[in-house]
């Protein structure tokens, strides 16, 4: 895979730091230089230590990356809501994994579901990876970069916090304010090998939200994680006394909605390729959107 940039500072460089420069970093550089890629400067290989000048064009090729035949393909369509030659965004379903679980014999994750589909389309690369996660019972948007450059340049902007997700979840009861922060550190509840729990060993986590609709029973909420800890939503609305309505690990079982009802509604993050952000939506699903016509009077 190709990528190239032209070079427009006036002080000369060597390639591999006019590389670096537009977010190519030295696990990359490395692909390139000892696992069968190159580095040019205006057409022609060179090595990482030859001078770029001033309007210079530089490209990095990557070799083709080697699919793991041990991730089965699934033939179950996919709900695309951005594509591009860098990033696949999809809008995830309830009851669908974000990535395998080892013990079941079918897997149906999305992984799965994302392999299938650059099988059918036959692209180049064949890898799947995934950028952000969703809990199995959790619906919305899931980002995969399509090749390693784009994922390394998206799991960049994580660990920074550039990566803007936000939430929709119907909550039991009414929440106490308007707009309101949760700071409380989420740590794992030793009983237990998956629940997580509100604790002072924890990490540091934020949960901002707006109550868009509340009454005796719900409280319509949108969310946005200034940090991403596991199950943070869940365990944060659940501290509170205040757990996700069909959350049967931090609240109780619901006849209205089978799963938590949480959906990942908007994401945003900056394309270091198309040098402009990217911002998706995705609409409520049809057992969410049930529930908060149940909850609420229905909107004509």
């Amino acid at each position: 895979m190709e990528f190239s940039w032209i070079y427009d500072h006036k002080t000369p460089r060597k390639l591999r730091s006019a590389l670096k420069m537009y977010g190519v970093s030295s696990s990359l550089l490395k692909v390139a230089i000892y696992h069968g890629g190159k580095m040019q400067i205006n057409g022609e290989d060179k090595w990482a230590i030859d001078m770029v000048n001033y309007h210079d064009k530089v490209t990095l090729i990557l070799p083709p990356e080697v699919s793991n035949d041990n991730v089965d393909i699934s033939p179950a369509p996919i709900d695309i809501i951005y594509e591009d030659r860098d990033f696949l965004i999809m809008n995830k379903p309830a009851g669908v994994a974000t990535v395998p679980a080892h013990n079941v014999s079918v897997a149906d994750s999305l992984v799965n579901r994302v392999k299938g589909y650059y099988s059918r389309q036959n692209f180049e690369n064949q890898v799947t990876h995934v950028a952000t996660r969703l809990d199995r019972d959790t619906s919305g948007l899931v980002v995969f970069p399509k090749h390693r450059f784009a994922h390394a340049a998206l799991d960049e902007q994580l660990k920074k916090h550039l990566v803007k997700k936000n939430y929709v979840a119907l909550i039991e009861g009414k929440v106490p304010a308007q707009h309101g922060y949760i700071d409380a550190p989420i740590q794992r509840d030793p009983d237990s090998f998956v629940k997580r729990m509100v604790g002072r060993a924890g990490k540091a986590s934020v949960t901002e939200y707006w109550c868009q609709e509340s009454n005796t029973q719900a409280s319509l909420v949108k969310i946005r994680l200034h940090t991403g800890r596991t199950h943070q939503i869940r365990v944060h609305f659940a501290s509170l006394g205040l757990p996700l309505i069909g959350d049967k690990m931090y609240g109780n079982c619901s006849n209205i909605i089978p799963r938590q009802a949480l959906h990942c509604y908007w994401l945003s993050f900056y394309s270091p390729f198309k040098k402009t952000n990217i911002t998706v939506t995705a609409p409520l699903p049809d057992d969410f959107q049930a529930a908060r016509d149940y909850y609420f009077s229905k909107v004509e």
